[in-house]
């Protein structure tokens, strides 16, 4: 996909340069990433015997190869103005990283880029180079004292040869400029097949979205019966009890006046526990703090009123978007919720922070552990809303605790 710079006369200008100049720095970049990787994988299959230390190893390895593969979609999208999209998915422990398809294939990426990047660098520098030789050479000729070039069993003693070689330089320049050309395409579409995101996990994203939005429409459903219920039991009778009490103290007002005062005095009450359930009721809609002050404000309300004391770290400016920040502060009211219940813990670590276009946000408490998700959950039903904006929740929580419940969302701002 291009960018704008693409459009115009100088934008094919500027995207013709950078496309020269990526050649330069392929060999420094595959060296370090061949090396690095090659070493990397030859010491985890050494060490796994001894103990299984390559496999904790692989996890660094596995970390290294995936930021160098996004390293590599930059260094494309500034080159050769292609968009490559960054995997679907993001491992969550080795287990899942030894599993997991896109690492594989950074990893593979960067021992079969070498040869080509190294073919890519030699092309291109000997055919610049010689290109420029063979231009230059009526100034060299006329600089050298002999007058006088010997090129391999080409001699040049005239300057009518020497401009006849300079147009062989160019011609040499033109082949070296199309090879260029087409081996970074190659390296493009390679780069595009091996770090991009394959077909079949494509299709399994879109499988994984179609449920998540049937579930999520089913808790919708679900929450909207919920919300009515609450209405009919909750608010609506105090309303009811309300309006009779109000009837009745406007027949007796008359005649009684002190069992109308006592009939106000209750549709008073009536109406301001009316007014509490409605507010509670749409606080768990979406809380009017989200709205007017955003993530920060309405998270540190939330640690407020959690029973386990929490610590709360976030820096999410500019805001994200409206969606983004709800789904947000429901994964952390969940959350609490599940601790100040379940877990038993004495604390929770709350992180938020906005980088690369994403909302990264992580809940940790010292409990007992051992939490998981099931059909019909809190968790699941979190899960549901996470990926009903393509965003991930990973869940780690081993018997004896910690719990560290990971969010990432995509954070369009506002």
């Amino acid at each position: 996909m291009g960018h704008a710079r693409s459009a115009g006369f100088g934008g094919v200008l500027l995207q013709l340069a950078l496309r020269l100049v990526m050649p330069l720095t392929d060999l420094p970049i595959a060296i370090f990433t061949f090396t690095v990787t090659v070493v990397g994988v030859t010491l985890c299959v050494g060490l796994t015997p001894l103990f299984l230390l390559g496999v904790p190893l692989f996890w660094l390895v596995a970390m290294l190869a995936r930021g160098m593969a996004q390293f590599e979609r930059k260094r494309m999208r500034l080159f050769l103005d292609i968009e490559i999209p960054k995997p679907l998915t993001r491992p969550r422990g080795i287990r899942a990283a030894l599993r997991h398809g896109p690492t594989w294939r950074a990893i593979a990426y960067d021992v079969v880029r070498f040869p080509l990047a190294v073919l890519t660098f030699g092309v291109s520098v000997v055919g610049w180079g010689g290109s420029l030789a063979l231009v230059s050479m009526p100034w060299w000729l006329h600089q050298v004292p002999s007058r006088r070039a010997d090129l391999w069993a080409l001699t040049i003693s005239d300057q009518s040869s020497a401009w006849l070689t300079a147009l062989g330089g160019l011609a040499i320049g033109c082949v070296a400029i199309g090879l260029t050309i087409g081996l970074t395409s190659a390296e493009g579409a390679l780069a595009r097949a091996m770090l991009g995101v394959t077909a079949r996990e494509l299709s399994q994203r879109v499988d994984e979205l179609k449920g998540s939005r049937a579930r999520v429409v089913d808790a919708a459903e679900a929450e909207r019966r919920r919300i009515e219920r609450d209405l009919h039991d909750g608010a609506q009778q105090r309303l009811v009890a309300l309006a009779m009490n109000l009837g009745r103290a406007r027949a007796r007002y008359d005649d009684d006046p002190e069992a109308a005062r006592r009939l106000l005095d209750e549709a008073h009450d009536d109406a301001k526990h009316a007014l509490v359930e409605l507010r509670d009721l749409a606080r768990g809609l979406h809380p009017a703090v989200l709205t007017d002050r955003g993530l920060d404000a309405a998270l540190s309300g939330l640690a407020g009123r959690s029973p386990v004391p929490v610590t709360l770290d976030v820096s999410v400016e500019p805001r994200c978007s409206p969606t983004t920040e709800a789904i947000a502060y429901f994964v952390v009211s969940e959350a609490l919720a599940n601790v100040a219940k379940h877990a038993g813990a004495h604390r929770v670590d709350i992180v938020a922070r906005r980088s690369d276009g994403q909302l990264h946000i992580s809940v940790t408490d010292d409990g007992v552990g051992g939490a998981e998700s099931h059909e019909g959950g809190g968790l699941a039903g979190l899960a549901d809303r996470v990926g009903g904006v393509d965003g991930t929740l990973d869940i780690q929580s081993p018997v004896g605790g910690p719990t560290v419940v990971t969010v990432e969302l995509p954070c369009a701002s506002s």
